[in-house]
Formats: C-alpha cells, sequence, structure tokens
C-alpha cells in the first residue's frame, strides 16, 4: 500500500493531452538498444563517450574525508532525509537521454544529427520539463511541452522494464529506518514518472512524502520544493540533509539550508563541485558516505 503523500504547492500544471505521434523506438541496432542491457548502457560506455573533462570522476574515498565527516556531523541530532528520485534513487539517465535522442532525431532536430550525452548532461539532466522545453524549442515552448509530455509516455516505458536502483540504495533505507529517521521524496519528475520510479524500486511505503516540483510555484533550482519537505516533515534544515546527483538540484537543496551529497551516478564531477556540495560519493557504498553517518551516530 503506498502511503506517501503527493504535495501540492498551490499550482497545478496545465493538461496537455497526449498525441498520437509518439511511436515505438525505431529499429535501431541490439548494440544501441536499452533493451539489450548491453555494455553501450553500462556506466564505463555512457561516461567514455563524453569529451574526458566532462567524464563522471569518482573522488576516492578518503579525498576530504574530514570535510565529508564534519559537513554532516554539525546535523546532529538528525531529523530527516531527502531525496531526489532520477539518478539519485535510480539510475534512469541512459533511458531518459535514449528517449531523447531517439524522438529529438524523429522530427529533424539538430537537422537530424543524434544528440550527444555531453549535449544531454549540460543542457537538459536534472532540469524541470518547462526549461527543458524552453531550451530545445525557444520559439514554440507550447510545441516544446507536448513533445515533453510524449517523451515522458517513452520514459515510462522503457522504465518499467529496466529501472535499475543506485548501488546501496537498500542499505541506505535500512539505516534510516533503523533510526527512526523522517524521509521524503523531492523530485521534477512528472506525477506519472515519480510514482513509477518509487514504486517499480519498492519504495512507495519508505517515503512519508513525495514533493512533486512540476506542482509547486518553482520547481528546483528554486528551494521551494525542499523547503515544501522540511514543512510537511515537521523537521529543521539544521538538522536535514539531501541526496541528489544533479547540479540543479544540489544549488535548490544548498538555497534551501541544508548540505547535500552529491552522487555521481552520471554528471560531470566538476559541474555537480560547482553547485557546492557537502561532499560527493560515487554511490550509497562509498565509505565516505559511511564514514560520515558512522560520525553522526557518535553524536
Amino acid at each position: 500500500m503506498n502511503t506517501a503523500r503527493i504535495s501540492f504547492c498551490g499550482r497545478f500544471p496545465s493538461l496537455i493531452p497526449l498525441h498520437n505521434s509518439l511511436h515505438p523506438p525505431r529499429s535501431a541496432p541490439e548494440s544501441q538498444l536499452p533493451i539489450s542491457r548491453n555494455k553501450y548502457w553500462q556506466r564505463k560506455s555512457f561516461d567514455n563517450r563524453l569529451p574526458q573533462t566532462q567524464q563522471v570522476m569518482t573522488a576516492s574515498s578518503g579525498e576530504n574525508s574530514k570535510e565529508s565527516k564534519s559537513s554532516l556531523a554539525a546535523l546532529a541530532p538528525l531529523q530527516a532525509v531527502l531525496f531526489d528520485v532520477d539518478g539519485t534513487l535510480c539510475d534512469s539517465d541512459p533511458l531518459h537521454y535514449f528517449a531523447f535522442r531517439e524522438m529529438l532525431q524523429e522530427i529533424g532536430f539538430n537537422g537530424g544529427v543524434p544528440i550527444t550525452e555531453e549535449f544531454y548532461a549540460e543542457n537538459i539532466a536534472g532540469k524541470h520539463n518547462d526549461d527543458a522545453a524552453a531550451f530545445l524549442f525557444p520559439d514554440d515552448v507550447q510545441r516544446g511541452l507536448k513533445f515533453t509530455d510524449e517523451k515522458e509516455a517513452m520514459f515510462r516505458r522503457l522504465a518499467a522494464e529496466q529501472l535499475e536502483p543506485v548501488s546501496g540504495i537498500y542499505k541506505v533505507k535500512k539505516w534510516i529506518e533503523d533510526r527512526g529517521l523522517k524521509r521524503a521524496a523531492v523530485t521534477n519528475a512528472p506525477r506519472p514518472n515519480a510514482e513509477l520510479m518509487i514504486s517499480r524500486l519498492g519504495l512507495s511505503d519508505f517515503f512519508e512524502a513525495v514533493i512533486l516540483g512540476d506542482e509547486c510555484n518553482h520547481a528546483k533550482p528554486h528551494p521551494e520544493p525542499y523547503l515544501k519537505a522540511l514543512e510537511i516533515l515537521n523537521v529543521s534544515k539544521d538538522h536535514t540533509f539531501v541526496f541528489e546527483d544533479s547540479v540543479s538540484g544540489i544549488k535548490a537543496g544548498v538555497a534551501a539550508g541544508m548540505p547535500v551529497v552529491g552522487i555521481t551516478t552520471r554528471n560531470p564531477e566538476r559541474s555537480l563541485l560547482e553547485a557546492k556540495p557537502a561532499f560527493l560519493i560515487k554511490d550509497y557504498e562509498d565509505p565516505k558516505l559511511w564514514a560520515a553517518l558512522e560520525e553522526l551516530d557518535k553524536k
């Protein structure tokens, strides 16, 4: 039974009918379809296709260990942990990228040349669909909004079969539950996406609230979604931290006054660091994270 509460922040998005122009992905070599689960979609291949300066770089477990410990230790007694969804709970960017690439190529975007992972990471990943639509279709935003609706439908078809959790998420889940901490998901994803991903990951009963940027006056990178989460959980920003994987998400958490643990699931470490996270981790198995949580337990 899903006990999470979907939060409304005073604005309902206008409903745009889903057009029938959406088609399943065109036939493609097995090596390029995410359904194949081949090396094209493994982390190494995805990262290595980016220019060297844009590749995901994972900090060693010992790097900045003192900073990572102290940045969370100051939160004691910890009251709550907030999570982004896309790229933070699950490794969804390859599916989003595939959907954008296929559908943009189909309509002749960029002269029919497929967008690159670098283009996706820098201009689309982590952004609200309103912003993505305005960026991709600056002269016809309504067309862009219809396009992103159709793209999300394609993503959901892919995610229903292929979505995978970020490594170690269930270990962190248990750590939070064992300590009776409050928790919420805070996402820029549309409601159907958020519900599908959280349900597929088996986390529907874990979250006490799900805050949708789509239904707030301002989505990330504005702090409102995270501030709304604090309000609903009735906790203090001084005793709460955030897990995020995108620049816009990290900026939102920091602007809300909380330390943010950045996850280098897909986005370049250099870009994430510019958003000023407390520290970065590879995933939830990262020894740096557990050193910080152990320090919290001592307080």
